[in-house]
């Protein structure tokens, strides 16, 4: 089965300022950018340890901006075309709805009874106008399902939790609270 190399975006200023984002579509900062660079040299080292040629793997980023520019710097550090990468909706980032651009402190002062409840079932309670982890976990099945080489993966924390668990390495519960930090690369032999 393909290897799946995964590289959660760099930071933007609303990951700092600890706001939810979902499909808002907010660039990297700084640090961000020195993040993704940063996880472009890991993945070097982890393309010559694995014996792999950028030339036979697959490159695919979600829509949204942060996500294609750490795929961008990532490219630029392999030496690579920085637009020579699909782009795939389904990596997209969970949708929180009403809840995008807000803290967990304002969330919980607006709705505490929803916050608790949410808080208590991540993977099934969705924000107002959201998404549940549930939905999220479905497209990134259905994308994992048509790979067909190793593929370089730039995308967020939400589908990293759902991939984990489509790929059984996680549950929901343990995926729903896992701490993922930006410009992280995670490498995975995908289970059959």
């Amino acid at each position: 089965m393909p290897t799946i190399y995964y590289i959660r975006h760099g930071q933007t200023e609303w990951n700092a300022l600890g706001r939810l984002q979902g499909v808002q579509d907010i660039p990297l900062n700084e640090l961000g950018r020195t993040q993704s660079v940063h996880a472009g040299h890991i993945l070097a080292d982890l393309f010559k340890r694995d014996g792999e040629s950028t030339s036979s793997i697959s490159f695919v980023a979600s829509p949204l901006g942060r996500a294609r520019q750490t795929m961008e710097l990532v490219r630029g550090v392999l030496r690579l075309p920085l637009s020579g990468y699909a782009i795939d909706d389904r990596l997209r980032e969970i949708g929180y709805g009403e809840w995008e651009g807000s803290t967990l402190a304002e969330m919980q002062a607006k709705d505490p009874d929803l916050f608790a409840r949410r808080q208590a079932e991540k993977w099934t309670v969705a924000p107002p106008g959201g998404e549940t982890y549930v939905v999220v976990q479905a497209r990134v099945a259905d994308w994992r399902r048509g790979l067909t080489a190793d593929t370089v993966v730039a995308a967020h924390g939400g589908t990293l939790r759902a991939l984990m668990v489509v790929l059984g390495l996680e549950t929901p519960e343990s995926a729903a609270d896992l701490p993922i930090e930006q410009g992280v690369v995670m490498c995975s032999v995908t289970a059959g």
